[in-house]
């Protein structure tokens, strides 16, 4: 019977959908970090229960052909680069495997084409934001990352899969905290005030916001923070504060504050620019988000007589994209200050077929509905867990012709596939694309198209 602390030779047979390896030992199957398919290792028994166990790698008997021996180890643990051991080549096919097996054992559908996943490159250095921890380890300030399933900070100075830019900005703020004595936040002891730093850039503008996120409003000698961080970088165009005094893991609190400059950076997307605010949605990797909607755009294959409803509209990137393309396009949104920024971002660029609510999917697809509206094509770009029951049954009673849906979990969408299939809508194509290198993340474009029956 297999222990805690046993050491025992397992042979690497797949990979997890978060990149672990797994070992199957006497009825027992066994994540192991750091692992890939086709290595025989020696792994030393971390935990086990009734059917699943944890393992770590003690030695490495055999080598994968598909391992980056470049990677630190460090960004593995961190979980910032969870897939970066496997090389780039083996993580596009690794993705298009999750694809294909969350399509067919949670939707049952194997008769599709699922290509390969669109990838990068230059699969680093690619994040446009960087939200980074600030905690006192041995007794000095720090920035970096938790470790994975901890709040245990690892000091990391290069991200990586951040715009370098972006760790040069965090260790000046880093240096500058240090120097004038702001004291970082401790979560046991709920004392301290620098809680977060969070770091965005524009991709082609190469503006720079800046966000500190305190326990309390006053943050000591802040203009000379100031003075100094945009003296080194002059690209900073907006230093925000938030304050968040509550005991959570959310980033943000309700409130923001303007430090210095504006409240926004200004990026393109597609030709577009857009406004970017403190807490608004923005894909962090612009070059592939472009290669993103790119594909929605050729998957919906759009006219001048269609009518786009962008369900979770957000700052408005996907819908502004379609919007020169169609007749008119409809966005929904719950965050007001999205809306706002959606309705800016209209106007900045001379948009005058794109219009916006604050209102749930659900509820502005029922009143367009009464007001006659009749949308060709929905778009969906729903959060991790997907869509509701009631909002797939709500898009499909406005009949559009094609449902875009855009992903960031294959699983759920997988799931709602099957129940757009059961209402009358069938997955016609899918596209994976690697939004995120180096991480066990990827992101799916997929059409449905509404089933015409023999009398329509």
């Amino acid at each position: 019977m297999i222990k805690k602390n046993d050491v025992i030779e397992a042979d690497i047979v797949d990979l997890s959908h978060e990149g672990l390896g797994v070992a199957k030992l006497d009825g027992l199957v066994f994540f192991v970090e750091n692992a890939l398919p086709g290595e025989k290792i020696q792994m030393r028994v971390l935990k086990v229960n009734k059917k699943i166990g944890y393992g770590k790698v003690e030695e490495r008997l055999t080598t994968s052909a598909d391992r980056n021996e470049a990677i630190d180890v460090a960004y593995l643990r961190s979980g910032i680069a969870d897939l970066g051991h496997l090389t780039y080549e083996a993580q596009l096919k690794f993705k298009t495997k999750q694809v294909k097996d969350s399509l067919y054992k949670i939707a049952g559908i194997k008769d599709i084409e699922v290509p390969l996943t669109l990838g990068m490159g230059q699969p680093f250095a690619y994040r446009n934001k960087a939200q980074v921890p600030v905690r006192r380890v041995n007794g000095q300030l720090e920035t970096g990352f938790f470790r994975k399933n901890s709040h245990d900070l690892m000091p990391i100075e290069d991200f990586y899969i951040q715009h370098p830019e972006i760790d040069q900005v965090i260790l000046v703020v880093r240096d500058l905290l240090r120097r004038f004595d702001i004291k970082p936040y401790d979560e046991q002891e709920k004392t301290g005030l620098m809680r977060n730093v969070i770091v965005r850039r524009g991709h082609y503008s190469g503006e720079i916001m800046v966000i500190f996120v305190t326990t309390r409003p006053k943050i000591f000698r802040i203009e000379q923070l100031i003075e100094l961080l945009v003296d080194q970088f002059p690209q900073v165009s907006s230093i925000m504060q938030n304050i968040n005094d509550r005991d959570t893991n959310v980033i943000f609190g309700p409130e923001f504050r303007l430090l210095y400059g504006k409240d926004c950076i200004t990026d393109q997307m597609l030709g577009n620019y857009f406004e970017i605010s403190a807490p608004s949605f923005y894909q962090v990797n612009t070059e592939m988000a472009e290669q993103l909607y790119q594909t929605a755009i050729d998957f919906a294959d759009v006219t001048q007589d269609d009518t786009v409803v962008d369900a979770y509209s957000g700052i408005g990137t996907i819908g502004l994209s379609f919007a020169k393309h169609v007749k008119k396009v409809y966005g929904v949104e719950v965050v007001p200050q999205a809306v706002e920024n959606s309705q800016r971002n209209a106007n900045l660029n001379g948009i005058s077929n794109a219009h916006y609510v604050c209102d749930t999917a659900e509820k502005a697809m029922a009143k367009w509905v009464q007001e006659g509206i009749q949308a060709t094509v929905i778009l969906v770009d729903p959060p991790r867990k997907g869509l509701t029951e009631s909002f797939i049954k709500a898009s499909c009673q406005m009949n559009p012709d094609k449902i875009v849906y855009v992903s960031c979990n294959v699983a759920t969408l997988a799931r709602d596939v099957k129940h757009y299939e059961e209402l009358g809508y069938k997955l016609s194509r899918i596209q994976p694309v690697d939004l995120f290198p180096q991480t066990h993340h990827v992101e799916a474009v997929s059409l449905l198209v509404k089933e015409r029956s023999d009398d329509e």
